[in-house]
């Protein structure tokens, strides 16, 4: 009896297009941004074969590379059987099929590769149906009169029909037809978390939103913190979602905790919406946890990357201009760099691991202190059949003194500002307030 065959693995070069000076530290950048390539291309079981930065005197309109380095390559994709190459830049469809033409195997840029994976990870409603209109918008751009079978007519009806539409109209129509019913779907969705986020206001908790650069370790600490089994794995874009979870912190304040997805440089354009899911949660939330891995060369790059995205939203108007005010760089992975010692104090942030749990607790109570100093100081007199009003102060602030008095019960809580206005309102029966 013969074993059934395994999964037949497909063979891939990736290849990075390099335009920027020879020099040392951009050559560093370089093979950073090639190894980003190569581990995106593996996240969905590509072989990796071959990988290589060219550098570029010019951009060929035909083709992007130059015709030694073409020939070059398809001598290596013949040689070792590639089925696939990646080119980490943005091809025009003339460069694709013209490169496809010279090379003998099928051509694919980054956006095309990022859509790919965004496709495979996609798990929520919205996720799927972004990365469908992602897919589609790409696909339009790709509508060219490059391929020979679009440039066939469909012949009109009757005699007096004319030449009928293009395959290529007919193709455009389809795709912007599906695009109308995408939008109008995701805007329902859209309707529908808006609705689930009140809900989360009217009976609410200080929300904490993770974001960085993709692997930075985001959903490992997420795990570690909350207890959860999210999937997180040592590969680019494992998390897709947005997931929500509540943990309590060492004072006993409940809080939820957000995982998003990674922030990438050069995202393509198509996929900026489809970060909008997670991206909405960071705009909403009260305390942001920047994490980074320290570990990698390029750390402070991917700083700068996940800063300037968060700008652009704060550009638009989606985040408010101060939310740098409401961050806690997290520098992660300092396991692999010899420990917490190793990395040093760093102003400003805390160093942790989330694999081995080293700094959590540091973490836990910075975000305690600093949700503590958003808070204000209320003292009430409430009743002592009231146990609903105290219960609920206990729920949803510190209470830093109680006195029982035959009379009342006096406590002094910190809430947040949204927490006292609505416990003096929903509380307001019997209950004194005074001036703190």
């Amino acid at each position: 009896m013969t074993s059934a065959p395994g999964p037949v693995m497909t063979r891939a070069a990736v290849i990075l297009p390099w335009e920027r000076p020879d020099r040392q530290d951009e050559s560093r950048a370089a093979e950073a941004r090639l190894e980003e390539a190569v581990g995106l291309a593996a996240s969905i079981g590509l072989v990796i074969i071959c990988k290589a930065v060219l550098l570029l005197r010019a951009r060929r309109p035909a083709t992007l590379l130059g015709s030694g380095q073409v020939e070059s390559l398809h001598a290596t994709v013949r040689a070792d059987n590639i089925a696939v190459v990646i080119i980490d830049s943005r091809l025009t469809p003339v460069q694709q099929r013209n490169l496809e033409r010279a090379l003998g195997c099928k051509v694919i840029d980054r956006t095309a590769l990022i859509l790919d994976i965004f496709g495979e990870r996609a798990a929520t409603k919205e996720g799927s149906l972004q990365v469908e209109l992602a897919h589609l918008e790409y696909q339009r751009s790709r509508l060219v009169r490059t391929w020979t079978h679009l440039e066939r007519q469909r012949g009109g009806f009757g005699f007096l029909g004319g030449p009928g539409e293009t395959q290529i109209e007919a193709d455009r129509r389809m795709i912007g037809d599906r695009i109308v019913r995408l939008k109008r779907e995701l805007e329902q969705v859209r309707r529908t978390r808006g609705l689930h986020r009140q809900a989360r206001k009217r009976v609410p908790f200080p929300v904490v939103a993770l974001v960085g650069y993709t692997n930075a370790g985001k959903s490992t600490l997420f795990n570690a913190l909350t207890g959860a089994s999210v999937y997180a794995q040592d590969q680019l874009f494992a998390t897709l979602d947005p997931t929500m979870r509540g943990i309590r912190l060492p004072s006993g304040r409940r809080i939820i905790l957000s995982d998003t997805v990674g922030f990438i440089s050069d995202l393509p354009t198509e996929l900026i919406a489809a970060f909008r899911a997670t991206l909405e949660e960071v705009a909403e939330a009260d305390i942001i946890l920047h994490v980074r891995d320290v570990s990698h060369p390029e750390t402070a790059t991917q700083r700068t990357d996940v800063i300037e995205v968060l700008e652009g939203m704060a550009r638009s108007g989606t985040i408010e201009s101060d939310w740098q005010s409401r961050v806690i760089e997290v520098l992660n992975k300092a396991d692999l760099l010899g420990g917490r010692e190793a990395v040093g104090a760093r102003p400003g942030a805390i160093v942790i691991s989330a694999m081995t749990g080293d700094g959590l607790p540091d973490l836990l109570g910075c975000i305690d202190e600093r949700l503590t100093h958003a808070m204000e100081l209320a003292h009430y007199r409430i009743p002592v059949a009231n146990g609903a009003a105290m219960a609920w102060l206990y729920e949803h602030g510190e209470v830093v003194e109680r006195t029982d008095e035959e009379d009342g019960v006096d406590m002094y809580v910190r809430l947040s500002p949204a927490n006292r206005a609505r416990f003096e309102m929903q509380h307001a029966a019997g209950i004194t307030c005074f001036e703190s």
